[in-house]
């Protein structure tokens, strides 16, 4: 980390011994003092004219209660209670010359393309935003509330049932329009910084068996342990907003919990606007498609997992920043991506099937033939913002598979990358061509659940490359 970061105090093993495990108090007064003694040596920076304006704002999108939560196929009635509260953040950045940009988070299972692309033509009409300058990331929670029409093969709801969802995932449409709106009604002058940190509980969850790739433990599989971290002060150097992300699903709770939570996220969250009262913690789901918690199962990992991510942040806040200059780019493009062939016969016989998922899907894709528009392409959102050549953040839609972040990072060393999944429209897994090959739940299987006709065809990877190889340079990569 020192390595990456700018000014620090300390070696990264005495930072590594003081900030290992939950946050006491002895270790809590270190990180303060060391923080403190962090704004006395940054202090003639922050002294200087504020290079941005930044907004940020929070809106509760708890659902009401009892409500179906989504994510695990083996659950077999609604959620009761809640455990923690859901919450969309925004923070919107402007700089001198007009450039802007909005980066939405939502402790939600993911935003489907009828949800992201609302919300952001309602803030071009409303605020001149054009669709580049808009990002919609989801936690990829798996014990919140069914986003309609997000994973709709997993339900057989009633007619009020159905309705109910309908008019939450109405609700949660309107709710990040107004978290947007007050994110850009908060715009002050700000510093922006960044680093990187690490945390250590994903692991590659594609574990090869005699009987092909099934989800378990594969500790040599390829994992992204990085913790980004964006940092946004005021003029005096107080922490308004901080951005982190993870690469790693939100599925340390299973499907035999049944209670809305925001899962190691929604505590990591917390636990920083703990430390920092007045900031806002906003948190990015990366490239974790392919990643699990290990071990998971319980509340006491949540919270184990959450604090340890919380402590990467702290370590970077404390001693591990560069400053971030304007100006704000961005860029937007969607490109194709085919599915594998398939025929009408292709789901007659699935429709014969003795698994109900595989029933519903089958009728859903055999009414697309009737309507003579059987589902040949995905339309797959990729895009860039970027703050001067300081940091740039890529979203690429759907449940991304680690192999894209590594690639990208590879392909764009100078530019501070942090890639993201699950932005704008989480339609299906997305997977690089080895996970194709090697076959499995997320390639495969998984495609039953969101209602897509079969896996990806082979070349989908250097489609979405080529997609991000446009973004990028249109928006300023070196």
């Amino acid at each position: 980390m020192g390595g990456r970061g700018g000014l620090c105090v300390g070696t990264g093993h005495e930072m590594g011994s003081t900030f290992r495990g939950n946050l006491g108090w002895s270790s809590l007064f270190q990180m303060k003092a060391l923080y403190a003694l962090c704004l006395v040596l940054v202090a003639p920076v922050l002294a200087s004219k504020a290079d941005f304006q930044a907004g940020v704002a929070r809106i509760s999108i708890t659902p009401p209660m009892p409500f179906w939560l989504t994510g695990y196929a083996a659950r077999t009635n609604a959620a009761a209670s809640v455990r923690t509260e859901l919450w969309a953040k925004a923070l919107a950045l402007e700089d001198s010359r007009g450039g802007r940009a909005v980066l939405v988070t939502s402790d939600v299972i993911g935003l489907p393309r009828e949800i992201s692309d609302a919300v952001a033509e309602r803030a071009r009409k409303r605020h001149g935003l054009k669709r580049s300058q808009v990002l919609l990331n989801s936690s990829h929670t798996h014990a919140g509330p069914v986003i309609w029409p997000n994973l709709r093969v997993l339900f057989d709801f009633d007619e009020a049932e159905q309705a109910r969802v309908v008019d939450y995932t109405r609700r949660l449409c309107d709710n990040l329009t107004a978290v947007i709106d007050a994110a850009l009604d908060d715009l002050a002058p700000a510093h922006i910084a960044s680093g990187h940190g690490a945390a250590h509980f994903a692991i590659n969850r594609r574990q090869p068996t005699s009987n092909g790739v099934r989800i378990g433990q594969n500790r040599s599989g390829p994992v992204d342990h990085d913790v980004p971290v964006l940092s946004i002060t005021g003029d005096g150097g107080a922490l308004r907003a901080v951005v982190f992300g993870y690469a790693c699903h939100n599925t340390t709770l299973g499907g035999n919990f049944y209670h809305v939570d925001g899962d190691y996220a929604g505590c990591a969250q917390r636990e920083l606007e703990k430390a920092h009262p007045g900031a806002t913690a906003l948190f990015l789901m990366l490239c974790g498609g392919d990643q699990n918690p290990n071990p998971r199962g319980t509340y006491e990992h949540v919270e184990q997992y959450g604090r340890s991510l919380a402590d990467a942040v702290e370590r970077v806040l404390s001693c591990g920043l560069k400053p971030v200059r304007p100006p704000v780019r961005s860029a937007w493009r969607q490109t194709q991506l085919d599915f594998a062939p398939h025929t009408r016969a292709t789901f007659e016989e699935e429709a014969k099937s003795a698994d109900r998922f595989r029933q519903r899907r089958a009728r859903l894709m055999l009414d697309t033939y009737d309507g003579k528009r059987p589902i040949r392409k995905l339309t797959y959102p990729v895009q860039a913002i970027r703050l001067g050549n300081d940091w740039t953040l890529l979203g690429l839609g759907g449940e991304v598979v680690v192999d894209y972040a590594q690639r990208a990072k590879t392909e764009y060393p100078k530019d501070n990358l942090t890639v993201a999944g699950y932005c704008n429209d989480v339609s299906c897994y997305i997977v690089s061509d080895r996970v194709l090959s090697e076959g499995g739940y997320e390639p495969v299987d998984s495609m039953i659940y969101y209602a897509q006709p079969g896996p990806l065809a082979p070349m989908s990877e250097e489609r979405v490359f080529a997609a991000i190889r446009r973004v990028m340079r249109k928006a300023g990569a070196r």
